[in-house]
């Protein structure tokens, strides 16, 4: 079993009284970021370590406990030690850690204690010097039993330092945090100026997350501009999702009228949209609605290019376009279901999108069309090598 720890204990620099760990983030407070965190790596219990309550931290502990997780809070090592499973392997963030999802995959990780490092005494992760090469970053992962070791200590100990302290002295594997992570936004904040500006390096982050080129060069862009102005405002996500779903509808009807330039550039509109509602869906941990988002962009590719290839059907009397429509969107179809890793030139439906529009708005969609099932197959056809290489 994998159980969290997370210290909420230190108030934020520049505003006295308020935990760091209820200051805003994404959307929410720190810590039910760092509890999405722990339930994304596979905790099912998370201990909040305490040692003041505030009305803002209780409320955030009761909205995060609404999860399909166990989330209490505790005040000393003793009283952690004793609602773990004796056999649980403890994931511990340090007090005002800021992280993404793949730090916290790698440290959650079956095997023995280890410790989140960096040689960079200088950096942003730094929190506490372990020896004379390395400082801890921020992350931990140790058993139950070296919680029942810090419990046997005198009451006036500093519960996270005599944590890191038993767990280096165990002979911990530290695990070095690589460039990438630093550059996803891994960093310990105790301000709140420092966390907003964190929060937009984490967002920026999470809408790389769909590595394609139309993604990363359009639509990926579109997200990171839009994103931290709707997480300001607490937008709902349901709301992007039925923006998407609005602007798909119109982007049909436009193309069932024969106007297919029009319904092209009213899909743009809904395939932004619904990039940017799964970077949000991501960022709150509704991993679920971010998948679903991802088939809607296919839903939405396939209505598109079904709707030009019957509309140019009837237009030029033959069956040519639909069938290069059909073919089209099965071969997408298989690509999405590859399970060899995507390359950044693969075929995507917001790639297939953006590549019809241009034909649509010159009149010439059949050709359209027979450019999106040629880049949908040749995809198709470096999947399958991918798949039969990796086999």
């Amino acid at each position: 079993m994998l159980a969290g720890l997370i210290f909420a204990i230190e108030e934020a620099s520049d505003r006295p009284g308020t935990l760091v760990a209820t200051l805003p983030f994404g959307g929410m407070t720190l810590l039910e970021y760092q509890i999405r965190l722990l339930a994304g790596a596979g905790a099912e219990h998370v201990l909040v370590a305490v040692g003041k309550m505030t009305p803002a931290l209780l409320a955030a502990v009761n909205r995060a406990g609404r999860r399909e997780l166990s989330v209490e809070i505790v005040r000393s090592a003793e009283e952690a030690a004793e609602k773990m499973q004796a056999d649980a392997r403890v994931l511990v963030m340090a007090d005002g850690l800021v992280t993404t999802d793949p730090v916290m995959d790698r440290m959650g990780h079956d095997g023995p204690e280890a410790l989140l490092v960096t040689d960079d005494a200088d950096s942003p992760a730094a929190i506490e010097r372990l020896d004379m090469r390395d400082c801890w970053a921020g992350v931990a992962r140790i058993s139950v039993g070296q919680l029942g070791q810090i419990a046997q200590m005198p009451e006036d100990y500093d519960f996270q330092s005599a944590l890191l302290r038993v767990a280096a002295q165990s002979g911990a594997e530290h695990v070095p945090l690589t460039a990438n992570w630093l550059r996803s936004g891994h960093a310990v904040e105790h301000s709140a100026e420092g966390m907003a500006a964190r929060n937009t390096s984490i967002l920026a982050a999470l809408t790389e997350r769909r590595i394609g080129w139309a993604d990363r060069w359009v639509f990926t862009r579109i997200a990171r501009m839009a994103l931290p102005e709707l997480v300001s405002r607490n937008f709902p996500g349901w709301g992007l999702l039925a923006a998407g779903g609005v602007l798909a509808l119109l982007s049909f009807t436009a193309i069932g009228y024969d106007w297919e330039g029009t319904g092209l550039i009213v899909s743009l509109l809904s395939a932004a949209t619904l990039a940017t509602g799964g970077a949000m869906a991501a960022l709150r941990g509704e991993e679920r609605r971010a998948r679903g988002i991802e088939w809607a962009l296919l839903v939405l590719f396939g209505g598109v290019v079904l709707g030009c290839g019957w509309m140019e059907r009837a237009r030029l009397d033959t069956t040519t376009p639909l069938v290069l429509a059909v073919v089209a969107l099965a071969a997408q179809l298989l690509v999405e279901r590859a399970p060899s890793r995507h390359r950044r030139w693969w075929a995507s439906p917001s790639a297939h999108l953006l590549l019809l529009t241009p034909f649509a708005l010159a009149g010439l969609a059949q050709f359209g069309l027979a450019a999106v099932a040629l880049y949908a197959f040749v995809t198709l056809a470096a999947a399958v090598e991918g798949t039969r290489e990796k086999a």
